[in-house]
């Protein structure tokens, strides 16, 4: 959410800022619901302080035996105009609302310009995408070669878009959530929290999923929605906090199962794992004050990548540009990691800064030492990382010409200290 006082003060440069996303200016329209909601409510104070003159005149002519019929009837008409006025301002304030809670939250200056993926710049990248002896297959073949990765089976209980795990993939997939569970928690500082996997309304919209992107996410027939990752439940957990600044930054970390209903991804890796209405994931959410949010946000990447490079995986930082970072973020960097069996760079793990955007959609603030006021938190998350995907890049990026994978060395303690699959 947006603070209105900063459309107020340079609406210009507001409808720049959108305009670096693709949209177009939208400040006026913002500002007309805004003078319309102010100017009744200017209107409002004044009848108030009129009414309030006139029951006291009311009350004294009555005492007096005066007649007050003509004060009555102003009183009246004035009660009539003040529900006007209130429901004058109430439309003004809905409409101002709606196009503020349906805009993407602003981008940081050093963010490129760009219209999608195809303009993300590089920063990093760790390793070399290793050359094979022979020709590497892509997760799926190897997952059906070795009889444990079943899609038809999933089709048949859940449709497409689902996966059935068997045997040692379905203990690797186990392997890989805990690893990066453990490791986030016990050497990176953050709090393992187990969250609901349904949620209400009201924490959808705090984290910025409701209204815009309801089409995502499943509804279920009591009014609930399922997770489209645990950001949600976990950054939701501080909305409505004031928070005391010596107990930030706070770190949560969760392994859960998502769910998105892909819309708008038809005909888009249809085949395997890649793209799947339910997966699982760790997710890190951080929560912290506006002069360590930066700071945060990198702390946080190095975390995921560190995933990566543990796992024996080829992976570079990319720094999302201007028309492909998400709605609720100021500033995204995507982790990408090396398939050799599709031969390309795929997305997994996103690291997002969201500043205060979502603090203000869920009213989550912090009180500093000895401040008299309050201060909106800055939130953060990040793909700690994707499960699913990682066994993608671990499959094809380990396997072996005998067919076999190779189980990285970090895993052995939940994979019972099995060396290979296969």
């Amino acid at each position: 959410m947006h603070d209105i006082r900063i459309v107020r003060a340079d609406p210009a440069a507001f409808d720049a800022a959108m305009g670096r996303r693709g949209l177009p200016p939208v400040a006026e329209a913002i500002l007309a619901q805004d003078t319309t909601r102010r100017n009744a409510q200017t209107a409002l104070q004044e009848l108030q302080a009129r009414r309030n003159q006139l029951s006291k005149e009311i009350g004294t002519g009555r005492r007096q035996g005066a007649d007050t019929a003509a004060l009555e009837a102003e009183a009246t008409a004035l009660r009539d105009r003040m529900e006007a006025l209130e429901s004058e301002a109430r439309t003004a304030d809905a409409a101002q609302l709606a196009l503020l809670e349906t805009l993407p939250n602003l981008l940081d200056e050093d963010v490129p310009e760009g219209r999608d993926e195809a303009d993300n710049v590089v920063v990093h990248q760790h390793g070399t995408p290793p050359d094979f002896a022979f020709t590497p297959k892509q997760h799926f073949e190897i997952g059906e070669v070795l009889g444990q990765m079943d899609f038809a089976g999933a089709a048949k209980l859940a449709g497409a878009r689902f996966t059935v795990l068997k045997g040692q993939l379905a203990r690797l997939e186990r392997a890989l959530g805990q690893y990066m569970l453990s490791l986030h928690v016990d050497e990176h500082g953050f709090s393992e929290t187990s969250v609901p996997l349904l949620v209400n309304d009201a924490t959808m919209y705090g984290t910025g999923q409701l209204p815009k992107f309801k089409d995502d996410l499943f509804h279920t027939e009591d009014g609930r929605w399922l997770i489209p990752t645990a950001e949600v439940p976990l950054t939701n957990l501080v909305a409505g906090e004031i928070l005391a600044e010596a107990a930030l930054p706070l770190r949560f970390a969760a392994l859960s199962p998502c769910f998105r209903s892909e819309a708008g991804s038809a005909g888009r890796d249809t085949r395997g794992m890649l793209r799947q209405h339910q997966f699982t994931k760790v997710e890190m959410v951080a929560i912290t004050t506006p002069e360590d949010s930066v700071a945060e946000h990198e702390r946080m990447t190095a975390c995921a990548e560190r995933v990566l490079t543990e796992l024996g995986l080829v992976w570079r930082r990319v720094v999302l540009c201007a028309g492909d970072t998400g709605f609720a973020s100021t500033k995204t960097y995507d982790l990408e990691v090396w398939l050799p069996g599709q031969g390309a760079w795929r997305e997994i793990s996103s690291c997002s800064n969201c500043r205060d955007f979502q603090a203000r959609r869920m009213g989550a603030r912090y009180r500093a030492k000895d401040a008299k006021g309050t201060t909106f938190v800055h939130t953060l998350n990040g793909s700690g990382v994707a499960v699913g995907r990682a066994l993608i890049a671990v499959l094809e990026t380990h396997q072996q010409e005998d067919g076999r994978v190779a189980i990285p060395a970090v895993l052995a303690p939940w994979m019972g200290n099995l060396s290979h699959i296969g």
